[in-house]
């Protein structure tokens, strides 16, 4: 790191741990206010803690009147638009919030406007897999960011679910060509617009860094390998996403049957689609998906259409068109105790109900009595239960984090890769380092509603690390910086590996043993087939 980011590292520690640390762009007596002018109007926010912030702006025209279709762009307006609260979802089943086919929206957390500011743009993308969720959750309040590292930060929603990526095209309606990756062409339109307005919001058109967790990640892989999202952000940091292979247009076109079949419509009839109840699109959505193993609904994802998506995301290799883009990989060590800790008798598995406990929850198609073994091998301690979520985190999220890191060291792609170690102390730390555990900690928003860490000093100082790496990689291209040891690029001959802990350390290949057991078969990515 060169001395001008260790200086501004100390100098953020310091003042954030006092409370007194402020953007630059305060000096900006004459803003007492917080309006910004968009393409489509002017609009007005309101300041926390020194920083702008405005909330629903819109990005695109309501989706109702196209539905499985490009988004137009937003219809302007007169006067002035509030901008202080958040838009709709996109729809979907059990939201917390209000939703809509209006939900192209996103947010915007700056500490200075039209000041020339040239500041790194993070512009996060919500996680939910495709089926839920949206840029509004307090967990990603992007304000602290901003005092941290005086940055501008954007969050959005999108389309979702059937409306983002229902496979339509292989049915004969001329409209519905581009149906598959609707909810990715929502988010290359999202960052066409910071772009545009990047001056107007003191950020650095030419500086975007796109971050997201989960679901957020597989859909970064996804813009990765899309020519549409060429050239609008410049570097990018996955936590616990990973989109390998997207699915194949005839297993696309199966699901959409399916889906049609619950609506109770032909191929001939599929222009009433457009005017369906929004809830009976949700209701379809839940018909069970026969090709997975699981008792699950639908799968809906990124699909290898041929038009925006002419390519798997990291198959058979990386992406050329983002080989130059640096990129950070991250997973938590114990991410499945999010999904499947939350059943207390996984929590006292005996030896003999281990098996079939794994049989459908690893993914993975090797003999449960296989694993059980080496994993006995690898760690004499580990009781059942133990074993049950370290083998359903190794064979299925984490196996696709691997594929992509080793395919960016074949590519000699600037890459490096890190695994949350520090576990949540809550409800006795039977959480671990769960999936979702380093939203809080990378936002710097331990204190938020919905964090799982903690507001304990340790949960802080895994904060200052993991936001200050963050900002690192969208100023300089790499994550390092003064507090971590040096962290070094990921390859195949070492696997340099970041392990945030309270004592954070670089370590070649942890849990290698693990991983070489599930390379004994074929990785293959949920919903491809």
């Amino acid at each position: 790191m060169d001395s001008e980011n260790r200086r501004r590292f100390l100098k953020s520690s310091a003042l954030l741990g006092a409370g007194l640390l402020l953007p630059a762009s305060t000096t900006q007596a004459a803003i007492t206010e917080s309006l910004a002018t968009t393409r489509s109007g002017r609009v007005r926010g309101y300041l926390d803690r020194g920083v702008h912030v405005f909330k629903g702006i819109p990005y695109g025209t309501d989706t109702a009147s196209r539905r499985f279709m490009p988004a137009l762009r937003e219809t302007p307006w007169d006067g002035i638009r509030d901008a202080t609260r958040h838009g709709a979802a996109s729809p979907q089943l059990k939201a917390e919030e209000s939703i809509s086919e209006d939900c192209l929206f996103l947010n915007v957390r700056t500490p200075g406007l039209r000041d020339d500011g040239k500041r790194p743009i993070l512009f996060y993308i919500h996680g939910g897999g495709y089926n839920n969720g949206s840029g509004s959750s307090p967990l990603y309040d992007g304000v602290n960011l901003c005092h941290r590292g005086d940055v501008v930060v954007v969050t959005i929603n999108h389309r979702l679910n059937a409306f983002g990526y229902l496979y339509l095209a292989q049915f004969g309606e001329p409209d519905f060509a581009w149906s598959g990756n609707i909810g990715q062409l929502d988010l290359v339109q999202a960052l066409q617009w910071v772009r545009q307005h990047a001056r107007e919001f003191g950020g650095d058109a030419g500086n975007v860094t796109v971050f997201g967790q989960s679901g957020g990640g597989a859909k970064i892989a996804t813009l990765m390998a899309m020519p549409a999202a060429r050239g609008l952000f410049h570097r990018a940091m996955t936590m616990s996403g990973q989109q390998v292979t997207a699915a194949g247009p005839r297993a696309a076109t199966q699901r959409a049957q399916l889906f049609l079949d619950a609506l109770r419509l032909a191929p001939k009839d599929l222009a009433q689609i457009r005017t369906l109840p929004v809830e009976r699109l949700l209701e379809a959505t839940q018909v069970r998906d026969l090709s997975r193993i699981e008792d699950t609904s639908l799968y809906f994802g990124p699909v290898l259409d041929e038009r925006s998506l002419p390519r798997h995301p990291f198959w058979p290799d990386a992406p050329p068109q983002s080989a130059h883009i640096p990129l950070v990989i991250g997973n938590t060590r114990d991410e499945t105790r999010a999904f499947l800790g939350n059943d207390p008798t996984n929590f006292a598995l005996t030896w003999e109900q281990l098996p079939e406990r794994l049989r459908t929850q690893q993914y993975a198609d090797i003999d449960p009595d296989v694993v059980i073994a080496e994993y006995r091998r690898l760690y004499p301690g580990y009781t059942p239960s133990d074993v049950f979520f370290a083998a359903t985190t190794a064979g299925r999220s984490w196996r696709g984090a691997i594929e992509e890191a080793e395919a960016r060291a074949r590519q000699n792609a600037p890459t490096w890769v890190y695994q949350l170690d520090w576990g949540s102390p809550l409800e006795g730390g039977k959480f671990g380092a769960m999936h979702m555990l380093d939203i809080p900690l990378v936002f710097d928003n331990i204190h938020q509603p919905g964090s799982r860490t903690g507001d304990g000093a340790d949960a802080q100082r895994l904060a200052d690390s993991m936001s200050e790496s963050l900002i690192a990689l969208a100023r300089t291209g790499s994550p390092s910086h003064l507090g971590l040891p040096a962290w070094k690029q990921y390859s195949l001959e070492r696997r340099e590996t970041m392990l945030f802990d309270v004592r954070p350390r670089l370590e070649n290949d942890p849990r290698g043993g693990e991983r070489k057991l599930y390379q004994r078969v074929p990785f293959i990515q949920r919903g491809t087939f």
